[in-house]
């Protein structure tokens, strides 16, 4: 049997650059860094003070009455999926019972619970929010989705740490390609911006502790990078099948070639030191896609500004072949969305295939002596790309690699 083409015709996204997909894309296209000094006063005691918070605010968007509801991952997710809805033009254009969401967090509603145990504690068990459950719940960006947008095809929350937001839309190419639906809502979001998941970070000296120059701290591929900043935010992309965006007449951006997924099996949080998961993954996805890895002009890496792990991703994609790509992390600017970065950095995958310009790699200012591929450090690159690349990878060995070409 043949498998369907399936394509994107719907982007969302709320960030730390831009409370949509056009603002984020302008600031990664312009190289502006999100990140910021925590000016609240649990952030003083804390080792790491900076983050990339997001730059519109949900309530600015959604009405107070019902933001008290919603987890702020829940929150943003709806965002995010209203934007992607609106921008494929879906609104009539699908059967309910053919459309499913795939949204995933690495976390959930962490911020959910800690505040009402907090309120647990201080105030006893009557003042905690009847809403607790589905605000805390990891499904529940999924769900809320779902129920906004009326999805009977299939409602999933997949949890792959930071490989999460790549991972769920790999599912929707599942989805779509096994016939389950004609319409995939797929993406990430994340928001633990706290005190707890910040410390915890900070005790693995996961985060980069550049508390004076917050703008300069996210440093992929950089001699002086000392790891990661948290962000905040949700990425949505409307995959469908070639042929019901052909019957309705839907713009086109790229089409989802293929995907692959493999696991390391080897340690909780380091990632194989050889990188043998990350190659398997890289080599599925482009045997899925049918493309060969020459063909890839362009990798959104997951490049976090690890000591360890860029380069382990580097050596990674040339054990692979793929050596002809321009490579950019734009975590350099938005920080790293957990379980949100992999479908962000999916869209600007999209984006970068799409208008033909790759965004800079910020803060690249003395390249490590083992960066033996081309990286578009510091500026934006105009480049011809019929295809690209996004890895994303997370605690538990994840390992999510999706390939993008043009339509």
């Amino acid at each position: 049997m043949s498998r369907p083409d399936v394509v994107v015709t719907g982007l969302g996204a709320t960030t730390p650059l831009g409370g949509d997909v056009a603002s984020t894309w302008e600031a990664m296209v312009a190289g502006r860094s999100g990140v910021v000094a925590l000016a609240d006063g649990w952030a003083a005691q804390l080792p790491v003070r900076i983050a990339a918070r997001l730059k519109v605010e949900p309530a600015e968007i959604i009405d107070r009455v019902r933001l008290r509801r919603l987890d702020r991952c829940e929150a943003v997710a709806l965002i995010a999926a209203h934007q992607a809805w609106a921008d494929a033009g879906l609104a009539g254009a699908v059967d309910a019972e053919r459309l499913a969401v795939v949204v995933g967090s690495g976390i959930g509603g962490a911020t959910t619970l800690l505040n009402q145990d907090d309120i647990l504690e201080e105030s006893g068990p009557r003042k905690v929010s009847p809403h607790t459950v589905p605000m805390l719940m990891p499904n529940g960006p999924a769900a809320w989705v779902g129920l906004e947008l009326g999805a009977r095809a299939g409602v999933h929350a997949p949890v792959s740490a930071c490989a999460t937001g790549a991972e769920a839309i790999a599912w929707g190419l599942d989805i779509l390609r096994a016939g389950r639906a004609d319409v995939v809502v797929c993406g990430g979001t994340e928001a633990v911006i706290h005190p707890l998941p910040i410390a915890g970070f900070a005790s693995m000296r996961a985060m980069s502790t550049r508390n004076d120059e917050p703008e300069r701290a996210s440093r992929p591929f950089d001699k002086a990078r000392d790891g990661f900043v948290l962000g905040e935010g949700a990425g949505i992309v409307i995959l469908e099948t070639a042929e019901h965006a052909r019957a309705r007449g839907a713009r086109v951006y790229a089409r989802l070639a293929g995907a692959g997924m493999t696991s390391d099996g080897y340690d909780i949080v380091q990632p194989d030191p050889q990188g043998r998961g990350t190659v398997r993954a890289i080599r599925a996805a482009l045997r899925d896609a049918d493309v060969d890895p020459h063909d890839i002009r362009h990798v959104n890496a997951h490049a976090t500004a690890t000591p360890v792990g860029d380069i382990a991703e580097i050596a990674a994609l040339r054990h692979a072949e793929v050596t002809n790509a321009v490579i950019t992390s734009t975590k350099s600017m938005t920080g790293h969305l957990l379980g949100a970065a992999g479908a962000v950095e999916s869209i600007a995958t999209i984006l970068a295939l799409h208008y033909g310009v790759v965004p800079p790699t910020i803060n690249l200012e003395d390249p490590d002596d083992a960066l033996d591929l081309d990286v578009a450090a510091l500026r934006a690159r105009e480049l011809d790309i019929p295809a690209a690349l996004n890895d994303s990878f997370g605690f538990g060995g994840h390992n999510a690699v999706l390939v993008f070409t043009r339509y």
